[in-house]
């Protein structure tokens, strides 16, 4: 079940994935979508002083076909190369709305069943705002029909000196060795998470994931900051239907940086993690 709900978010977040190492201009040639002449080269880096005037982006639109949002804080404009690849980004999965809402629409009509406007909105938001990194969340949410939408949170972390963005998984090694830094701690935390939401009297739904602990390929990894200077906490979040059934909403756990998750960091990236003290 986890699977199939998921791939209703999968063409946004693929699409996200793009925004980590492609330009623009290359996200729009691979969805379809033309960059306006005026939007910044995928290489442009914040000019001094940007950051005082930079604002915050809000778009929403809502017709009979569809409604969209798409937002981001200041600290994403104050830097022209994020902004762009988010721009495009938002392009993109606009298009994919359209289309999407287009085609059932249509087939709505020709077997003469009312159609219900589909949605997507993504907000991005500032985890961490470090001297040489960004850290961020993208909160998804998308409705393709039936009797609810789907959400999840995907994250994003801005290397400022090389222009570049990755997922915050990519800072590690791989899932497999984080899920091993952070050993039990990982499945207690989540279970007690889950006691908490469920209550004791809680009776199994009979659907096994619900129950087991997930591993963190199936989570997003967001790093974040508690000293505005390194990354020292890491969060992991669960998405409805990974660790429980969607009544029970998301799940995310915050985990100091030690030792062990230290060592889980790719070598190119260990100098931005510190010890949480």
């Amino acid at each position: 079940m986890a699977i199939r709900i998921a791939r209703k978010l999968a063409v946004p977040l693929a699409v996200l994935a793009l925004a980590a190492c492609s330009s623009p201009e290359e996200i729009g040639d691979k969805v379809g979508v033309k960059q306006d002449a005026a939007t910044p080269a995928g290489g442009a880096t914040a000019r001094a002083g940007v950051a005082a005037d930079a604002e915050a982006r809000s778009v929403k639109e809502e017709t009979d076909l569809y409604q969209f949002e798409l937002a981001w804080p200041k600290e994403v404009s104050a830097i022209p190369a994020l902004a762009a690849r988010l721009e495009a980004v938002g392009k993109a999965s606009r298009k994919q709305l359209i289309d999407d809402a287009q085609d059932q629409q249509e087939a709505a009509k020709e077997n003469k069943f009312p159609y219900r406007a589909l949605s997507y909105g993504e907000q991005w938001k500032v985890v961490a705002n470090l001297p040489g990194w960004l850290s961020l969340t993208e909160d998804v949410y998308s409705y393709t029909g039936g009797a609810h939408g789907n959400y999840g949170r995907d994250s994003l972390v801005w290397d400022k000196a090389a222009g570049e963005g990755h997922s915050g998984i990519d800072l590690f090694a791989s899932p497999e060795v984080l899920q091993s830094a952070l050993g039990d701690r990982l499945c207690d935390a989540l279970d007690a998470e889950r006691l908490r939401k469920r209550g004791a009297d809680y009776v199994s739904s009979g659907i096994d994931e619900f129950d087991q602990c997930p591993g963190i390929s199936d989570a997003t990894v967001i790093v974040g900051s508690s000293n505005k200077q390194t990354f020292d906490r890491i969060r992991i979040y669960f998405g409805p239907y990974v660790a429980g059934p969607y009544a029970e909403g998301d799940y995310e756990l915050t985990f100091p940086v030690d030792a062990n998750v230290l060592d889980a960091v790719k070598p190119a990236y260990r100098s931005a993690f510190s010890i949480k003290r």
